[in-house]
């Protein structure tokens, strides 16, 4: 009988789109499921995809990207203190398509990643596509939920080719210190080892600090491949474009497996994306700091329930409180939540087992809706 692949058939589905799927067909439903901003791309680079689309920009781009979106990314980074060149950029239909080519481009099978545990779930996924083998390291609550630097170092063996980086973090909201950045850049330099980096929610960080790319340490920029993107600063989830940035020798492999994935990202969605990074920055933080009120709002509101505990997420749009003392898992807690006040949240163990306990709530939705889900929430809890 035919059937699919071993491969294929071994890689899990995300426990975000399975809760989001369980909730169809009900009404009156508040999610906190889906990590995507609630705004409308502003209109600047809307505009910019209509001049485009009027301006017959309706074919194929060169594989790597337009040049002018390639040296508005080398730009960016300059600005920053890096020295990218267009050469060292390859444009993306998304920041998931840059991570798959990265891993595509640096991974044999066998070849083993460290990645955090909790862990975004695609990123597990990914590395099981393209033959290689995940290695979870625990990233405790009391640390932050980010990497120890000696936990790190007892991971590594001759196998490990690449260490994930996820700061700020889905699902957690952990950014990493400038100090476990450091630490973990010289555990690469010394053990070989390539760094993938995935920044795409750089600019929602709430410690008021400058955030920190590990690419930016000394000796980094040769081995680290930066990920980022446009979807969640610039709410242009739906435009599908990203972004890597790296050693010109990987960017070059990424770029001829790209022409056999998608041969080159939307024209207009290109040109849209250079009005995103040279035109005015003040919606990116404008979205920012109502990020940041709803995070207030959804900490508070976690933290005044009987059995619930959350500590601050320093980034991202997610927190992920502890829900042990409820005596439900994760996953009874989300499923009975759901169906008996219409509430979505994901349950942490769909983020490894380092999850479990835990359940991720997105704030990138409205104060109204959080205001309503957290009385839903609370109201569930005092159930119990």
């Amino acid at each position: 009988m035919l059937s699919v692949s071993k491969k294929s058939a071994a890689i899990p589905q995300s426990a975000i789109r399975k809760m989001a799927g369980a909730a169809r067909g009900m009404e009156n439903v508040i999610s906190f499921a889906i990590g995507e901003p609630d705004f409308t791309t502003p209109g600047e680079i809307i505009q910019a995809g209509i001049k485009a689309l009027e301006a017959g920009e309706t074919h194929y781009t060169p594989n790597a990207g337009l040049p002018s979106l390639l040296e508005a990314v080398a730009d960016n980074y300059k600005a920053r203190g890096f020295e990218y060149e267009p050469s060292e950029v390859i444009i993306t239909a998304g920041a998931m398509e840059a991570l798959f080519l990265s891993m595509l481009a640096i991974l044999d099978p066998g070849d083993e990643v460290i990645i955090s545990n909790p862990y975004w779930t695609n990123y597990y996924g990914m590395i099981l596509q393209v033959g290689a083998k995940p290695v979870l390291v625990n990233a405790y609550e009391k640390d932050g939920f980010m990497f120890d630097a000696e936990e790190l170092r007892k991971a590594v063996n001759a196998k490990t080719k690449a260490i994930l980086i996820n700061s700020p973090a889905n699902p957690t909201g952990g950014v990493a210190s400038r100090k476990t950045l450091q630490d973990i850049a010289a555990l690469a330099k010394e053990k070989d080892i390539f760094i993938i980096s995935d920044e795409i929610y750089k600019h929602i960080i709430y410690t008021g600090e400058e955030y920190v790319s590990i690419a930016s340490f000394a000796g980094m920029k040769e081995r680290t491949i930066i990920i980022d993107g446009f979807s969640k600063a610039y709410a242009m989830t739906g435009w599908r474009i990203g972004y890597a940035a790296g050693p010109e020798t990987v960017i070059k492999t990424m770029i001829k497996l790209q022409e056999n994935v998608v041969s080159c990202v939307s024209a207009v969605a290109q040109n849209a994306a250079v009005a995103a990074l040279t035109g005015s920055q003040k919606p990116v933080a404008d979205m920012a700091a109502q990020y940041a009120k709803r995070r207030r709002l959804i900490i508070d509101g976690l933290n005044q329930m009987d059995k619930i505990s959350c500590i601050e997420p320093k980034g991202a749009f997610y927190a992920f409180p502890n829900i042990t003392k409820t005596g439900l898992t994760s996953e009874e807690f989300a499923m009975r939540l759901l169906n008996e006040k219409q509430v979505i949240v994901v349950p942490g163990n769909g983020f490894g087992p380092g999850g479990e306990g835990f359940i991720r709530v997105s704030y990138a939705t409205s104060e109204e809706n959080i205001r309503i889900g957290l009385k839903r929430m609370k109201e569930f809890v005092e159930s119990l």
